[in-house]
């Protein structure tokens, strides 16, 4: 049966290549790594999907509602890297193979005893639950279907499953799993949803698209209602909501292709193949972020925002339309600020038709999964100069760039937006009011909106009230609100100022912290243990959440508690805690530096 689906993954990736010569054809091992569980493949998420601020950089593979699934090794090699956090991969296994790939094995339970015996020394060692080691190679060979660990739940995962990773080992870029011949069935096209149109003479982040429903015409093939789009504009760009599935599943996941097409000349496309961590966050420029920042679908735009970073998901097929850059949002000079243009002015990139002909142009969307399963979405559209209807007013604030580095600055807050900072340009407003959080040391500075991503942190700047004294900065914070999100910073100060980074808009205060995390025990009071007990627990809160360090000792040596998901610090029993008497000491500190501390005296049986 795994061989039959190999044929096919070759078979359609064969396919693949003779669609179209959009892309070149992929020339990835078909038959070296075999599937890491001893179940079939059953996929929660494909690679590519989209996510939060990142991009799903695996397969997400079902466990059957089951933990403690053996993993395997998907082929030989050796184990090259561990990491244990609270979030992200939970538990996970790096194993190196001799072709030139990494697999990644992530949310696991267990690890096989002579595994977990290593790491444990090493956390004891660096005095560290959390871990990201670096195993000397040979230490642990694996080879192809060896047992390595047991599937579960930990770290950012929300239910059962595996997550399994394909890795180019040199510069440890992620590719994508379907394309190695892994035994997926999958003979189904993908899903067109909605058509989203916008107006590219001016910024993504102040328009509003339109946004049109489709309707499926045929196998594959898919049309809105009416077929010709007028507008009032003379360039645009398109983007789309579309899903994929497996064979035998409903279980939405992304689309790993789609291109442009005007009057059947590809125009500009993307495509998940590869993509390292280090530029996951280039999702933001990839999706409408404004429109799923205000509760909308998710819309992957076909094509490049003016400030979009290198290296990217997209390939252009034409010259890129040049309108002038103020009309394009594209980086231009800006009034003067005395501050230097360290970027470079930005053209308009690739996807943006132009339609001041005043033709009708077909536009055609093509859309295709790993396996060469393909849909299509057709439409026409036209520019009516007759239709347009002047625009709003600029939106308040001052507009920036993407490219520069600019700043606003006022008598007590500044910010300094950076020129990989922003996508598209767009009008940034400063506001201020009184801080309605506990201890607040200035106003409340809100600073542009949540939806408008930043690739790069923004630098804000508060001056605190006059009334505080220099020596009282010490616990002094900066704290980010947006809605029901909080973010903490220990700020630098000078000159009197308190500066820190943030990677999202929002409202910016300072606020004096004094005080101390509270510690909760869990399952024991006073010492006393049940008498079947086979751990300890603490929960802890702190006034802002914001929790730096948590720091257990027994009898003076350094206990191993573990934090996953961030929830409660947990202690299982083992060898480090023999019968008798103990004295426990946990010590905890938040963010501003005030510290708590109760000791335990317990004993056990």
């Amino acid at each position: 049966m795994g061989m039959r689906y190999l044929a096919l993954a070759a078979c359609s990736l064969l396919q693949l290549g003779s669609f179209s010569q959009t892309f070149p054809p992929k020339n990835y091992p078909l038959d070296y790594f075999r599937a890491p569980l001893d179940i079939p493949i059953s996929l929660a998420a494909n690679f590519g999907e989209l996510r939060p601020n990142h991009y799903h950089m695996g397969l997400d593979i079902r466990t059957q509602k089951k933990e403690n699934l053996p993993v395997r090794a998907a082929a030989d090699g050796y184990i090259t890297r561990v990491k244990i956090e609270p979030a992200g991969f939970g538990q996970a296994i790096y194993i190196q193979h001799p072709n030139g790939y990494t697999t990644l094995y992530a949310h696991l339970n267990h690890f096989i005893p002579a595994l977990a015996a290593y790491v444990e020394e090493q956390q004891y060692k660096s005095q560290s639950w959390q871990v990201f080691l670096s195993i000397p190679p040979g230490r642990f060979p694996v080879k192809k279907g060896d047992l390595i660990a047991y599937s579960g739940n930990t770290g950012g995962s929300q239910g059962p499953h595996l997550h399994f990773e394909i890795r180019r080992t040199s510069d440890d870029t992620n590719l994508n799993p379907l394309l190695f011949g892994l035994p997926v069935p999958d003979t189904t096209p993908p899903v067109f949803l909605r058509l989203a149109l916008y107006e590219r003479t001016r910024s993504i982040y102040e328009q509003t698209p339109k946004i049109f429903p489709v309707r499926r015409s045929g196998a594959g093939d898919y049309t809105l209602t009416p077929e010709l789009i007028t507008v009032g504009f003379p360039r645009v760009s398109f983007a789309v909501s579309a899903f994929d599935t497996q064979s035998g599943s409903a279980n939405p996941n992304g689309i790993y292709q789609a291109v442009l097409y005007d009057n059947d000349q590809a125009v500009e496309g993307f495509q998940m193949d590869n993509i390292s961590y280090d530029y996951t966050r280039n999702i933001n420029a990839h999706i409408d972020y404004m429109t799923r920042g205000k509760g909308g679908p998710y819309l992957q735009h076909l094509s490049e925002l003016p400030g979009y970073p290198a290296p990217s998901v997209y390939r252009s097929f034409q010259s890129p339309v040049m309108p002038s850059p103020a009309a394009s949002g594209a980086a231009v000079p800006a009034a003067s600020t005395g501050l230097p243009l360290t970027g470079t002015v930005l053209p308009a990139r690739g996807g943006v038709i132009d339609l001041s002909d005043g033709a009708v142009h077909s536009i055609r969307i093509e859309g295709k999964d790993a396996y060469g399963n393909k849909a299509e979405l057709t439409c026409q559209v036209q520019y009516q100069q007759l239709l347009h209807v002047p625009g709003n007013p600029p939106p308040p604030g001052k507009e920036f760039y993407p490219g520069m580095l600019d700043a606003f600055e006022t008598e007590d807050c500044a910010f300094y937006i950076g020129e990989r900072s922003l996508y598209d340009s767009v009008h940034i407003d400063h506001t201020h009011a009184p801080s309605a959080l506990p201890g607040a040391v200035s106003e409340a500075h809100a600073i542009g909106y949540d939806w408008i991503p930043l690739q790069e942190p923004v630098l804000v700047r508060i001056r605190p009230d006059q009334g505080l004294a220099a020596a009282s900065t010490a616990k002094v914070v900066m704290v980010r609100t947006a809605g029901d999100k909080m973010e903490v910073r220990r700020p630098e100060w000078q000159d009197g100022w308190a500066s820190a980074r943030f990677r999202e808009f929002g409202s910016f205060q300072l606020v004096q912290d004094e005080q101390a995390p509270l510690i909760l025990p869990l399952g024991f009071k006073g010492g006393l243990l049940p008498a079947r007990a086979s751990r300890i627990a603490f929960t802890v809160k702190d006034n802002l959440g914001a929790i730096r360090n948590f720091r257990a000792e027994l009898d003076g040596k350094w206990l191993c508690f573990t934090n996953d998901k961030g929830l409660a610090y947990v202690y299982k029993f083992d060898g480090h805690c023999p019968s008798g008497k103990h004295q426990l000491k946990i010590t905890v500190e938040d963010e501003a530096g005030n510290r708590a501390t109760k000791e335990y005296t317990f004993t056990r049986l």
